[in-house]
């Protein structure tokens, strides 16, 4: 006895019978509610460019109409592979590395001009133009049934079809003719349906690592531009801290050498001093490390190594994490960086007087986590900045970033982690 296992982004062989049905029952449904919908849809967009000029409320109703473009776009991606038992990427909005309104905006015109997107809309328009001719054929199909009984009626001639009448006699053999007709259209629209939609909506093998190779390509250019940026950060941070600190504890030596035999009261003084800045500088070593890496988050986890982080802010943070579990080291890493950063930023440049931090995880399978302080505003991401960083590191673990920094504040910052990455 052998078994067969469907490969990922192939159909389902099982109960062909039962795939045709459950088709043709979509394309009726597609056929009611298709010319319903494109024609909102038609007329959201007049209303929207009419009112553009007029009175501008025409830019909200065209947004809403890029919107409503993709919730038609994801719900006809899912029911392709819902329906075929296809491995098909879900639709996702586009999103902007560029912060605040403005990067909003170039959202919503990424989003406008996505081909994905209009590939879906594209099946529903074909597969409710295909969906309004199998209501006719269905209903043909019923007709063809009555009149193939309609003899035992005792009727001389039938209504046919156009205001046509057929001879009783030839009704039970056009009736049969009629409704095997009707049912052999109903299964060439389900075959051509599945044809059109597989080639519309489930990506072929080649497309499929293509889009895996550009992501790989995209994580691996923001992981070398994170270690870039951080190997900056530390080599600035060695420099303009431990090492001039190293350097004044040999100075400080170096003195208390020589008055040790003159003046050992005054030796004993700079040797003190000298220890004080030693356990300074190895302090600040310490907090350059916990920068790295810190060890409580493989320890005890996201929730403790952000506490943690919390206590030592510089300003208050209040700190809200419900996490059921544990992530992957990456993803972790990747938002504590994230969170770490923006603290740091919060608390040196926006002048902000607390911060709030949200931690959760979304859609099963994302981390997400939001902080939030009272600044200034006006963040941007300047290139090796801090900003910078935090999109390189999360990039690189798979995730992207939403930085909302209007001037006045508050500045907000999210990250999506996939929990995997």
């Amino acid at each position: 006895m052998t078994t067969e296992t469907a490969t990922p982004g192939q159909t389902s062989a099982a109960r062909p019978p039962l795939r045709i049905l459950l088709t043709i029952l979509h394309l009726a449904a597609l056929g009611v509610l298709g010319g319903v919908t494109i024609g909102l849809l038609s007329g959201l967009f007049g209303a929207g460019f009419g009112l553009l000029l007029l009175f501008g409320i025409g830019v909200f109703l065209l947004i809403a109409f890029v919107y409503a473009l993709y919730g038609l776009g994801w719900f006809e991606f899912a029911r392709v592979a819902s329906l075929y038992r296809v491995r098909v990427a879900p639709l996702t909005l586009r999103t902007s590395p560029h912060p605040g309104f403005g990067g909003w905006l170039r959202s919503i015109g990424r989003q406008a001009i996505d081909g994905r997107m209009w590939r879906g809309i594209a099946n529903f328009a074909i597969a409710a133009a295909l969906g309004a001719v199998v209501l006719r054929l269905a209903w043909g199909a019923v007709w063809s049934a009555i009149i193939a009984f309609a003899p035992s009626a005792g009727l001389d001639t039938i209504a046919g079809p156009f205001g046509s009448e057929v001879d009783a006699a030839w009704a039970p053999l056009i009736g049969i003719a009629g409704f095997l007709a009707a049912v052999a259209g109903l299964i060439g629209l389900a075959l051509l349906h599945r044809v059109i939609s597989l080639a519309l909506v489930a990506q072929s093998r080649e497309a499929e690592l293509t889009e895996k190779v550009r992501t790989t390509t995209a994580q691996r250019e923001g992981a070398v531009r994170a270690a870039d940026v951080e190997r900056t950060r530390i080599e600035r941070d060695l420099h303009d801290g431990v090492q001039p600190r190293l350097v004044s504890v040999g100075m400080t030596l170096g003195l208390a050498h020589q008055k040790i035999d003159d003046d050992p009261a005054a030796a004993k003084e700079l040797i003190a001093e000298a220890h004080t800045s030693t356990k300074a500088a190895i302090t600040e070593l310490r907090q350059l490390a916990r920068g790295i890496h810190a060890s409580v988050l493989d320890d005890r986890g996201l929730d403790a190594a952000l506490s943690a982080l919390a206590g030592r802010s510089h300003i208050p943070v209040s700190l809200d994490v419900r996490l059921d579990g544990r992530c992957s080291r990456e993803a972790e890493a990747a938002v504590y960086f994230a969170i770490a950063e923006s603290l740091t930023n919060a608390a040196k440049h926006s002048r902000a007087g607390e911060a709030r931090v949200t931690v959760r995880v979304r859609d099963v399978d994302t981390l997400w986590a939001r902080v939030e302080d009272n600044g200034v505003g006006g963040a941007q991401v300047q290139p090796g900045g801090g900003l910078d960083g935090i999109s390189n590191r999360v990039l690189a673990a798979g995730g992207t970033v939403r930085l909302d920094s209007p001037l006045g504040g508050p500045t907000a910052l999210e990250v999506s982690v996939p929990c995997a990455s």
